[in-house]
């Protein structure tokens, strides 16, 4: 504002909104196009999820027996004998070139490329990685890669739903919405798990509890559970009905099998980042490095069959028992070498089924000394060490009881995911996941709370007490107010009154330099010189974080409060009485007393 405003434009008040409807949650109408959208990403989705799959196998079968063919086969009877473990080195050298040539974004898990792309990239994932990712770990698992699909679906179903929305004219956090739903309906086609793969949504890529965002994420898992008995097997992935029983003795147990866990879980994730730094250290492309792992993973393939590709066999033997412990601790002690390797030196695959069976492993193991047979301990030690290393207890205790279809077992397995996430939470700064993310210079906190700002009301923390300037106050006269160093320190701004009592303007320091710079007509009055600029409001029945997003879109550092029903000045709010707000949560968590004292007294 160089010069005073048009003395004959009105004034404009920014609205203050709906403030006066408050409620528990925030929906609008705007939700149900996405509510209508999500069935066309979740099917999406699961035609994705069974590309993969088939994709997946049709590679398997080229490079281990040389047929075309989509059948289920195990590796350790190809023909090609010793010769085998050749072929997860050339899959990986394959990987390298279409990182390098086509994007770098299917290096790696796929998860932590999806919060990077939710929270950094407005939620917009290019074409050609909704392509490649699926391409590349195809080409991973199938030759080999000790990894799940989990992963690489999760990354594509959200791929499909990220340019989905980009089609239409959608806000950031309706893109984001669409793609967590493309990323849930992925990961239910793999596993028949919709439940849990809402939860998983919510506890690691919504970054949020909105209706507007979890009723679209679970209208997408329904339909994609809708779809999932025309292109896949029915019932539960890995049935099972063993029971374990909760009391005394045996929930020591199971918290125990969950300490274990959670410090398995922070092994392998300091495995993981120990070889990508070493690898980091080596004087070569990064290209090259996949090649390294996968030399790895032959070597290990030649000491324990099993240990490669998704492993699904590998779990239904650990749930029914049939593996003797020598057999589990060389499938454990190899595929977590292997894993952690390939998975360090960059190459793409999942690490969700990794980490159920090096958690039925363990849990399998432990299952020797402990009593209820072993499948049980098996069955805790996968929830435990994925709810550990994800840091998503929740999720991990009702994606167990879904694989298995046995519910009786949720509440050992809730105690087991608890006390793994307990410990990993103790020992780690971050997880396996948000690790890599940080390694790029973002810094993620996945504690959710409630906003401060929606708790609190403007007339709880606005000075009720406002110095004013006169709506009929000459220009010359606010010069001279904002210029006089003999009397009272001036604010930096002043509400500008009429007669009645309410805000036509704010007059700031800045806008009187400027007068003075480039002149003003003589007898404007403060009316006549802020008539037509935007007026932030607000309320004091309103919730404090309405007003400071109103504050933050006009630049406002000073807002008048009026009242509703006459607009009559009664506070301001300022910036700095938004931080005691922050103040008041602070205090709230540092401060200790003692409301209650032996014998009644306070």
């Amino acid at each position: 504002m160089s010069r005073p405003a048009d003395p004959a434009a009105p004034s404009r008040a920014v609205p203050s909104t709906r403030s006066a409807k408050l409620g528990d949650f925030t929906f609008d109408r705007g939700a149900l196009r996405l509510i209508a959208m999500a069935p066309v990403v979740a099917t999406a989705g699961t035609a994705a999820a069974w590309a993969l799959l088939q994709l997946i196998a049709l590679v398997t079968n080229l490079a281990y027996f040389g047929r075309l063919s989509t059948a289920a086969v195990d590796l350790s009877h190809s023909p090609w004998g010793i010769a085998a473990a050749l072929v997860p080195p050339v899959g990986c050298l394959i990987i390298g070139l279409m990182a390098r040539y086509g994007s770098e974004k299917i290096r790696g898990h796929g998860i932590p490329e999806a919060i990077e792309a939710i929270l950094i990239g407005s939620s917009r994932i290019q074409p050609k990685v909704a392509v490649l990712k699926p391409l590349s770990s195809a080409v991973s698992i199938g030759t080999g890669g000790p990894f799940g699909a989990e992963g690489p679906i999760i990354m594509t179903g959200g791929a499909l739903g990220s340019l989905f929305a980009q089609l239409f004219h959608l806000t950031a956090a309706e893109r984001k919405t669409l793609l967590v739903a493309g990323a849930a309906a992925g990961m239910t086609a793999i596993f028949g798990t919709p439940v849990a793969a809402v939860l998983l949504a919510v506890e690691l890529l919504l970054f949020e509890w909105k209706p507007r965002s979890l009723i679209p994420v679970a209208t997408a898992a329904i339909v994609a559970a809708a779809w999932r008995p025309l292109l896949f097997e029915t019932g539960p992935l890995f049935a099972f009905s063993g029971m374990v029983d909760l009391s005394g003795p045996a929930l020591l147990a199971v918290i125990g099998v969950g300490i274990a866990a959670g410090f398995g879980s922070g092994i392998l994730t300091a495995l993981v980042y120990g070889f990508e730094d070493l690898f980091e250290r080596l004087p070569v492309h990064w290209m090259w490095w996949p090649v390294l792992g996968g030399i790895a993973i032959g070597v290990g393939g030649l000491i324990e069959p099993a240990a490669l590709g998704v492993g699904y066999d590998s779990i239904r033997d650990l749930l029914a028992g049939h593996l003797p412990p020598g057999d589990v601790l060389r499938l454990l002690v190899v595929k977590a070498l292997i894993w952690s390797i390939a998975l360090g030196s960059g190459t793409s695959g999942g690490v969700l089924a990794p980490l159920l069976i090096m958690g039925g492993a363990l849990g399998a193991l432990e299952g020797t000394v402990l009593p209820g047979g072993s499948g049980v301990w098996a069955l805790l030690g996968m929830a435990a060490m994925m709810g550990g290393t994800m840091r998503s207890p929740l999720t991990a205790a009702v994606f167990a009881v879904e694989l298995t279809g046995n519910l009786a077992m949720l509440p050992a397995l809730l105690a087991a995911c608890i006390a793994a996430y307990a410990v990993t939470v103790l020992l780690l700064k971050r997880s396996i996941l948000t690790e890599k993310i940080a390694r790029r210079g973002h810094h993620i906190l996945r504690e959710y709370i409630v906003d401060p700002f929606e708790l609190t009301r403007v007339g709880d923390v606005m000075v009720a007490r406002v110095d004013t300037l006169p709506a009929a106050m000459p220009v010359d006269d606010a010069v001279a107010f904002f210029t006089d160093e003999s009397g009272d320190p001036r604010h930096k701004s002043y509400p500008v009154v009429d007669e009645a009592g309410r805000p036509v303007g704010m007059v700031a320091r800045a806008d009187v330099l400027r007068w003075m710079v480039s002149g003003w007509p003589r007898g404007t009055s403060l009316a006549d010189a802020v008539s037509g600029l935007p007026l932030v409001l607000g309320h004091p029945d309103e919730m404090v974080g309405r007003v400071a997003d109103r504050m933050a879109e006009g630049d406002a550092g000073r807002v008048p409060v009026t009242r509703r029903e006459d607009g009559v000045l009664v506070g301001i709010l300022a910036r700095k009485d938004l931080l005691r707000v922050r103040a008041r949560l602070r205090t709230e968590e540092i401060e200790r007393s003692r409301l209650l004292r032996p014998g009644g007294q306070r």
